[in-house]
């Protein structure tokens, strides 16, 4: 159970920092992007490949990172002065064509066969019982900060001032306390997981350690960028570009970067899948892991870091949950999976009728139907 439970954190972590890519690309700036896992695939690739021939990890990291951010400069340079849609196909393409070569070209990707038998970090890491204690250390500040950052939203939540009023405060639906309970619920099941898990060290638990640290870095990072001048632009770019274009800024080149950016943190993100995985296939990047991450962006808030994160773990909580919610007697597997699929679609449905700007989303930023 400990060990499913690690899983379930290091996906929520991958996904989570694939995801923010993907909403600081549409979520900030406006960009439809249906092809975002082709900057999972490669980061993923070219981690994976430069570390085979002796590169050490983090440096294979980054310089996946890096060809992740090129290649969003190749289609944005083509693409991004266009209407939107053209940008949504033009990604879409990419992606199929990249897993394709992935697919074909066995000379460097072996094909269908994959790629097995890389490095892998922390592989041959035996801690000692002090640096198991820095470890749990190091997560419960992680959740700590983690569960601060949910209180400060939730608290702003409950009371808001009335219409006329401000001094005047009323208290929100019982609902969003009970959302409240169950988010920190789950958070703490993780974290006691995690503690387990480090304790009894496995490599899975090293890793897990390792993709929340990084996840925390770039959540911080993304916060500090959005709240700049620089992501303020950005916002005023997904309301109507018209805008910062007539007070002189330079819409093409912000977009650009914004999609570079996202790129890049995908590719980082397709670097820990890959670790997850142990092995690398063509098939492990379909076009579905796009919209999964639209999922999560959308059922957390889109333009909300921390709501995309939130819709990562509340996705897989899902998602690997339902597998024994189910009732598996009535459907066979291939069935039971698209099911699961068909109920995460109703879901969506119901989020937005009852909540469409997300679960930390703002209404007011709401970017849906654009």
């Amino acid at each position: 159970m400990v060990n499913y439970l690690v899983f379930l954190a290091i996906s929520a972590a991958t996904y989570a920092l694939f995801s923010l890519g993907l909403n600081l690309q549409w979520g900030f700036t406006g960009l439809i992007n249906f092809g975002h896992i082709a900057f999972m695939t490669v980061g993923a690739y070219t981690a994976v490949l430069l570390s085979q021939e002796g590169v050490p990890l983090i440096l294979a990291v980054v310089i996946g990172a890096f060809v992740a951010a090129i290649l969003g400069l190749l289609i944005g340079i083509s693409t991004l002065r266009l209407r939107e849609d053209y940008l949504a196909i033009v990604t879409i393409g990419v992606s199929e064509v990249l897993r394709l070569v992935a697919l074909n070209e066995e000379w460097l990707t072996e094909g269908s066969f994959g790629l097995q038998r890389y490095p892998l970090p922390l592989e041959t890491f035996n801690p000692s019982l002090f640096s198991k204690v820095v470890m749990i250390g190091l997560l419960t500040a992680i959740t700590g900060w983690t569960l601060w950052q949910l209180g400060r939203w939730f608290s702003k939540q409950w009371y808001q001032p009335q219409v006329g009023d401000k001094d005047v405060k009323q208290s929100k639906p019982i609902g969003l306390a009970l959302s409240a309970i169950m988010i920190v619920l789950l958070i703490l099941v993780l974290y006691g997981t995690g503690v387990v898990a480090l304790y009894n060290y496995t490599y899975k638990a090293g890793l897990m350690l390792v993709s929340l640290v990084v996840l925390t870095l770039v959540y911080w990072l993304l916060e500090r960028l959005v709240r700049s001048p620089w992501g303020r632009i950005l916002k005023a770019i997904r309301e109507d570009e018209q805008i910062p274009k007539a007070l002189g800024k330079n819409v093409f080149w912000y977009k650009l970067q914004a999609f570079m950016l996202g790129g890049a943190i995908a590719g980082v993100a397709g670097a820990f899948y890959a670790w997850q995985l142990t092995s690398v296939y063509p098939s492990n990047f379909e076009p579905l892991f796009t919209f999964y991450a639209w999922i999560i962006v959308v059922l957390g808030g889109a333009g909300n870091n921390a709501g995309t994160i939130l819709g990562a773990v509340i996705f897989w909580a899902y998602f690997e949950g339902s597998r024994f919610i189910l009732p598996q007697d009535l459907l066979d597997g291939s069935r039971l999976g698209a099911f699961r699929v068909m109920l995460i679609g109703l879901i969506l449905m119901i989020l937005m009728i009852w909540r469409p700007q997300g679960i930390l989303g703002k209404k007011e930023e709401l970017t849906l139907g654009r």
